[in-house]
């Protein structure tokens, strides 16, 4: 600080540095001292006059200032008192003097030592607007004792005996709660018209704050006071419940629920409800029939995926190559799935998509199913619906029966765990109907896009979205699903395996599964093609390859059991040793007709296998017409043979 001009008193002090307190002239102060400056500089204050030189810094969180980083203005103040603290700690009471400003910093170590220059106030001009600004002055501190119920009574008489304004306004800031920096531009200002301006604008901005804290502490309080007598009457029934011998509190676990509820971040209505059922819990006994019911749904419906929803992973490579490893074949079904992922990425929008797998027992309709989640990184769940006849199976039985509980469908949802699973309704085409309700019909609401966003169980009760849900059906006969359900669906083809087909299966999958399973490697049992073609052709008679595993699990125990016992090395499968492990072949192939012959025709018959040709012997005799079809015929030959019969009686005259 460099040397100025001045009109006051020059003298040479100890300056103490204050942290976050301003002094004031003509006021009694007390505070702490604990910095080695500090300390210090109150030694050689007390060695000669007890006066010394107070003043802020600037930031409160610098533990050593430097000179630029302290006010200029401060107060002279006399040392009245010292009290030794611990930990080489002091508690002092200065009364301050006036004001005053640094000049110059004589020295830094081990203390401040300043010169500065008394300051005198700047008076007010007239005595009448000496006399306005004091009573302005008392008018607004009195607005603000109201607000502030804890000024000291001393200080309120002082306010009220004090007539000089200089001195009311640095009495009045001394004692008001208030940041240090506003106390400061007080201490600043020598003016008094000024200084009396300056802290009106304090004063009536610190009136508006305390007034919105008391109108919010007052509504604060009122909560507090309901949220109070709600607490006792609670205690007052749990103490009740108690001298009743009911340990549970119903008030308590109705609120826990309630809790609950509110996590879950749902919907106004449905929120409504599920407090509404909270509420009819609390007020029931806990051991009632009724309160159990209660309790089991609000359990059911908090712990369905109202908000969980997983991330798909639409990476069309990744999806491919998962749909390759899992099944061979089937690229119809493997083009399919990789279009609606392509779909998926470009249009967030696009929903209600509902595939049908339709095709013979053991072609990969139900693992599909699970590569397909997988794919897409989706939760999987499997509903069989193989011999369902009651509706309420699907839309789940309302609360009013006993034992009432959600359908297949919202029982899924739960255990996926989220919103947008992948579900597999298996064998729908084997679905009835009786006196109980028409499942199928049920299912019309569960597949149509246009109505599942806000799916019903009546044991819920409160809607549910099912639109993000891909449901993926299987059948063995299309014919069997009802029209308005095949509607809903977009079904796939599933055709039956051909030789190499289950030969490649058998190779890349079924075996190394098998030889797994039953503990064996590659070194202990060899199958070579010509078997696997036997087995396929000779032993197996199917559409899709379960026959053909059960083959191998019964190669792979005998091999196994050789092993064990006789501490075989290894065995290799032939076509000539396949009957040693597996017995008499049990198909033969056709036998192909190499040339015409009188009274047999070759017919084909259609098989979920594929087909077979059949020789068909015929005779020529007298007869009444009554014709006799036997056997288990289809629709099918049953029309053939009666054509050919109606050919035969055209044709008879000739």
């Amino acid at each position: 600080m460099s040397k100025t001009n001045f009109d006051g008193q020059l003298r040479t002090l100890p300056l103490l540095v204050l942290r976050g307190l301003v002094c004031f002239p003509e006021t009694v102060n007390h505070f702490d001292v604990g910095r080695l400056k500090s300390v210090a500089a109150l030694n050689a204050a007390m060695e000669k006059d007890q006066r010394i030189f107070l003043v802020a810094q600037k930031d409160v969180t610098q533990e050593d200032p430097t000179p630029a980083d302290l006010h200029q203005m401060g107060v002279v103040a006399r040392v009245r008192q010292i009290v030794k603290l611990p930990h080489d700690n002091f508690r002092i009471i200065v009364e301050g003097e006036c004001r005053a400003t640094a000049v110059e910093i004589l020295q830094t170590e081990p203390y401040f030592v300043a010169v500065v220059q008394d300051k005198e106030d700047v008076p007010v001009s007239s005595a009448l607007m000496e006399e306005a600004l004091v009573r302005e002055c008392r008018e607004q501190f009195e607005r603000y004792i109201e607000l502030v119920p804890k000024i000291a009574p001393d200080v309120v008489l002082g306010v009220a005996a004090d007539e000089d304004a200089g001195h009311l306004a640095d009495f009045i800031a001394s004692n008001l709660s208030m940041p240090p920096e506003q106390k400061q531009r007080v201490l600043d200002t020598q003016s008094v018209v000024a200084r009396m301006e300056t802290l009106l604008r304090i004063l009536n901005k610190e009136c508006q704050i305390l007034a919105l804290e008391k109108k919010i502490e007052k509504k604060v309080q009122q909560q507090m006071d309901d949220n109070q007598k709600e607490y006792y009457l609670r205690e007052q029934i749990r103490a009740i419940s108690e001298e009743l011998g009911e340990a549970d509190d119903p008030l308590e676990e109705s609120g826990e629920y309630a809790q609950a509820v509110d996590a879950l971040q749902l919907p106004e209505a449905l929120r409504t409800a599920l407090h509404k059922e909270c509420r009819k819990l609390g007020k029931m006994p806990p051991g009632s029939h009724e309160a159990t019911v209660v309790r089991t749904y609000l359990d059911t419906c908090l712990a369905l995926p109202w908000n969980t929803v997983t991330q798909d992973k639409l990476d069309l490579k990744r999806a491919r190559r998962i749909l390759d490893r899992d099944h061979d074949g089937l690229d119809k079904v493997k083009e399919r799935i990789v279009e609606a992922l392509a779909v998926r990425q470009l249009s967030t929008e696009f929903k209600g998509q509902v595939l049908c797998l339709v095709g013979p027992p053991g072609v990969g309709k139900t693992s599909i199913a699970r590569s397909i989640a997988e794919a897409m990184g989706r939760k999987y769940v499997r509903v069989s619906l193989g011999g369902v006849r009651d509706e309420s199976e699907i839309r789940g039985h309302r609360r009013t029966y006993v034992g009432a509980m959600p359908g297949r469908i919202m029982a899924a949802v739960k255990q996926a765990g989220s919103k947008n699973p992948l579900i597999l309704l298996d064998e729908i085409d084997k679905m009835g109907n009786d006196f109980r309700g028409d499942p199928a019909a049920a299912m019309l609401e569960v597949l149509d896009a246009e109505q599942n966003h806000a799916f019903r169980d009546h044991y819920v009760d409160l809607p549910f979205d099912l639109s993000e849900v891909l449901f993926v059906t299987t059948a063995n006969d299309a014919s069997t699903i009802p029209a308005p359900l095949y509607d809903r669906m977009d079904v796939i083809a599933l055709s039956s395996y051909t030789t190499e087909e289950k030969k490649r299966i058998a190779k890349r999958h079924l075996l190394k599964k098998q030889m797994k399973k039953h503990g064996l490697d590659a070194k202990q049992l060899r199958v070579s093609d010509r078997a696997l073609e036997k087995i396929i052709v000779g032993y197996t008679a199917e559409a899709g390859v379960r026959n053909l595993e059960r083959m191998l699990a019964t190669l792979c125990r005998k091999t196994a059991a050789n092993v064990v016992e006789q501490g075989t090395e290894s065995v290799s499968i032939t076509p000539s040793n396949l009957e040693t492990y597996l017995g008499p072949q049990k198909y033969k192939p056709d036998e192909k007709a190499r040339r015409d012959e009188v009274g047999v025709v070759n017919g084909l018959a259609w098989t979920a296998v594929g087909g077979a040709t059949m020789p068909i012997e015929v005779t020529v005799l007298d007869g009444s017409g009554k014709v006799e079809l036997t056997g288990n015929l289809g629709d099918v030959m049953k029309e053939s043979a009666r054509t050919a019969i109606s050919y035969v009686r055209s044709r008879a005259a000739d």
